[in-house]
């Protein structure tokens, strides 16, 4: 594991999966490579048993390959894999989107609507484009959750963290050209529109399936040359690890 972290405090044992998978999404734990369970320890604070444990349940959701007798290879990032990634996430957001055509209340649509009220469409920092990504997430959460299945929202969910780099990488390279389809999406879903809204949801993906090349070409380079999502997330971890230390007796 050649990736280095930065001094951080040590991490609770219940927390080392947390951390571990926030390594895993961010690709803070580089594509193809090894990971050495005894430096990952050492470097968290923990013994080698809650870092095993949680490879083993970070594998089992697809962010490592676990190999008998060799241990765990980060998952790579290549277009194939984001062109499998977006084409499933295809399937199941049209699915979503016409459940909540027919199931959502007025209501509810009305609160939908609301939370994507004021969202910027301008990407000029990297703080924009994390604030971006995050609302991005919570509004696709948001929907699944109007689909009265509880089952979309885990697919959602999963999505959502093994597409969070390309979409990271996706926001950064378009600044100043991204453009907020969520209110398009809502209006369609209040008109109760199913072939509209199913439009739109493709529009909303199908940007990012013509792009899986540059976008992986593009996550390399941020990989090896700085990874802010991976900077970031680190540093909530640090924030949160500090604001316990400070409320203990």
């Amino acid at each position: 594991m050649n990736a280095v972290l930065p001094h951080t405090p040590a991490v609770a044992p219940s927390h080392v999966y947390d951390r571990i998978k926030a390594m895993a999404t961010t690709f803070r734990l580089r594509p193809g490579e090894r990971v050495n369970e005894l430096e990952l320890a050492r470097q968290l604070g923990v013994s080698r048993t809650p870092v095993r444990e949680a490879l083993n349940r970070i594998a089992a959701e697809g962010f490592l390959m676990a190999t008998p007798h060799r241990g765990y290879t980060v998952r790579a990032l290549d277009a194939q894999q984001l062109m499998a990634l977006y084409e499933y996430r295809a399937t199941v957001e049209l699915g979503v989107v016409r459940l909540v055509c027919a199931r959502a209340s007025d209501q509810a649509l009305a609160e939908l609507a609301r939370s994507v009220e004021g969202s910027r469409d301008e990407v000029e920092t990297d703080a924009q484009a994390l604030r971006l990504l995050s609302r991005d997430e919570a509004f696709h959460e948001h929907l699944a959750s109007l689909a009265g299945n509880p089952e979309f929202l885990r697919s959602v969910r999963s999505l959502n963290e093994r597409i969070r780099f390309p979409r990271w990488i996706d926001l950064k390279a378009r600044r100043g050209q991204t453009r907020n389809d969520h209110p398009d999406i809502v209006r369609a879903l209040r008109a109760r529109d199913v072939a509209a809204v199913q439009a739109l949801m493709s529009q909303h993906i199908d940007k990012h399936l013509d792009q899986v090349v540059e976008l992986a070409r593009a996550g390399f380079a941020e990989i090896y040359m700085g990874n802010a999502l991976a900077d970031y997330a680190e540093s909530r971890f640090i924030e949160a690890s500090n604001a316990s230390a400070a409320a203990a007796p």
